[in-house]
């Protein structure tokens, strides 16, 4: 059985003393649980992180990449570049990328084959609005959205995570109910299936509002392996507490 996945997001917080005071929290408090925790950083504290967690059982992600590998894109931040800091995951197709910064499907569909080719494991998230929810279209809307990752990627699919973030639940306080969030983890986890022998190794995570309070029934659910957590991995005895509830 594979572990479960903890992945922290930071967005767009923190400084030099924050992030060093948290760390050293989450360190000296990270309960035995064998499950894999990630912090994904904004990107110009990765070199500091990179530091801190060194020795450690925590990994780097980035919070995005660019499809491109190198070349004249100001502001853009590589693969290859992202590896050098130790990172491991980045996140790709985050619902605020998708609706701030215009990105389509195709695109995080090419920053995920990228982000692979590069040796880092795309964190490519999914979710519905909730107009598409009270329309009916959860199940179309999260399909449509995998289905062009996995057209991108083929048989490299079995190397993604992917992580269910229904986008009327992040940072609203409200969150999928046990039932919801598993209702449609395993029609993904269906679609995973039917797209790659080995997808009963992939990870997918609930990422809407997870907390202290409501973690151990959501990562109770057959088809939760985890959770890519906000505002509660700022705090650290909450994500220490999400940690703790993986077992």
């Amino acid at each position: 059985m594979k572990k479960k996945l903890i992945a922290g997001n930071w967005k767009m917080n923190g400084s030099l003393a924050a992030n060093e005071a948290l760390v050293k929290a989450l360190l000296a408090g990270l309960p035995a649980q064998p499950c894999e925790v990630a912090l994904c950083v904004p990107a110009l504290y990765l070199a500091q992180l990179q530091t801190l967690v060194a020795g450690s059982r925590i990994e780097l992600g980035a919070q995005d990449i660019s499809m491109h590998e190198s070349g004249a894109y100001t502001g853009e931040l590589s693969g290859a570049m992202f590896k050098e800091f130790g990172v491991r995951y980045a996140i790709v197709g985050h619902s605020e990328r998708r609706q701030y910064h215009g990105e389509t499907d195709q695109l995080v569909a090419a920053k995920a084959k990228t982000a692979l080719a590069s040796g880092v494991t795309p964190i490519v998230c999914v979710g519905e609005t909730l107009a598409e929810r009270e329309a009916g279209k959860t199940e179309e809307v999260v399909k449509r959205q995998l289905a062009a990752v996995i057209h991108e990627n083929g048989h490299c699919i079995s190397e993604i995570v992917v992580a269910y973030e229904p986008v009327w639940a992040i940072g609203t306080g409200k969150t999928a109910s046990p039932e919801q969030a598993q209702q449609v983890h395993g029609v993904l986890r269906a679609q995973l299936k039917a797209a790659s022998a080995q997808a009963d190794r992939i990870h997918i995570l609930y990422g809407g509002s997870m907390n202290a309070a409501n973690a151990a029934q959501l990562l109770g659910q057959p088809d939760i392996d985890g959770g890519l957590v906000g505002g509660a991995s700022l705090k650290a005895p909450d994500f220490l507490s999400i940690i703790a509830a993986t077992t």
